[in-house]
């Protein structure tokens, strides 16, 4: 029996290849938002946004604007290194640490979500300076 049990929690803590490929991925995703920011090309950034997000922001100028003004670090950044990920479900939480352009340090928790298409869409992303309490 405790063979059993720890060969389960053994196998729990292993990644899956499914959930290694969702994290892959969402970074993939979010990594290529973070490049059309730099760019400031808004079609692209705004690709990669739900539709939740695209009903709250109807056009890609409208979604820059906020990325500009609410994400400034995420918009324009010094460095952008993934953290820590969890997959639950249709739904990957995804860290990212961030040194802004003015070398404040910020982490960054974006949720993406499977799409009916089966590809992976920013649903949220929270900010917060390192040390700030959540």
């Amino acid at each position: 029996m405790r063979t059993a049990i720890l060969l389960l929690a053994l196998l729990l803590g292993l990644p899956a290849p499914a959930l290694a490929d969702d994290v892959a991925a969402a970074q993939g995703v979010i990594s290529s938002q973070a490049e059309a920011f730099s760019r400031d090309d808004a079609a692209a950034a705004y690709s990669y946004a739900a539709p939740a997000i695209r009903e709250m922001f109807p056009q890609a100028d409208i979604f820059m604007f906020m990325a500009q003004n609410s994400y400034a670090p995420v918009y324009r950044h010094k460095s952008f290194e993934f953290g820590e990920a969890r997959v639950a479900g249709d739904q990957v939480a995804q860290r990212v640490h961030i040194v802004d352009a003015n070398g404040e340090v910020w982490e960054a928790l974006y949720t993406l979500e499977r799409e009916t298409d089966g590809s992976l869409k920013i649903i949220g992303c929270v900010l917060l300076k390192a040390g700030q309490a959540v």
